[in-house]
């Protein structure tokens, strides 16, 4: 727990720097990747504890953040130049209760997994149609970080 409060204090004494008594979002953005930088380079503190730190701290903020959203009337506000503009969530069409929908995506998901198989396969894959399965290209997703706590 000291850890954690040590990054706040010093989350706490960063000041932004602005012309106004507000700072903008970009004026935030700026002095949080300063204060980031000033502490990498500094080089007296461990980059895993600190991000283990700003990941605690950010999950209480998150939890904040939400239940504050939550208990407010759903309207539009302007408070300490934040703006709110609330909007409806809109509509989305039930596509899969459609037959013909349904269909074709039960049909996809098929030829995706012979395409897998087909890829994998050193043999040549022909469907049930008699029609060769050509192996496809891959592309790597990108590479994350999973934290838990």
């Amino acid at each position: 727990m000291g850890a954690t409060k040590n990054l706040f204090l010093m989350l706490q004494e960063q000041s932004v720097e602005t012309n106004n008594f507000l700072p903008s979002k970009k004026e935030i953005q700026l002095s949080a990747k300063s204060f980031v930088s000033n502490l990498l380079d500094a080089g007296t503190t461990d980059k895993m504890e600190l991000y283990a730190q700003a990941v605690r701290i950010n999950e209480a903020l998150q939890i904040v953040t939400d239940d504050l959203k939550n208990s407010i009337p759903q309207e539009n506000f302007e408070a300490f130049g934040i703006k709110g503009t609330y909007r409806l969530g809109g509509e989305t069409l039930n596509y899969k209760e459609d037959y013909v929908y349904a269909e074709l995506e039960a049909k996809l998901k098929e030829r995706a997994e012979l395409i897998k198989v087909a890829t994998k396969s050193k043999d040549t894959i022909y469907d049930s149609e008699g029609v060769e399965v050509r192996k496809v290209s891959s592309t790597q997703r990108k590479s994350s970080l999973a934290i838990s706590f």
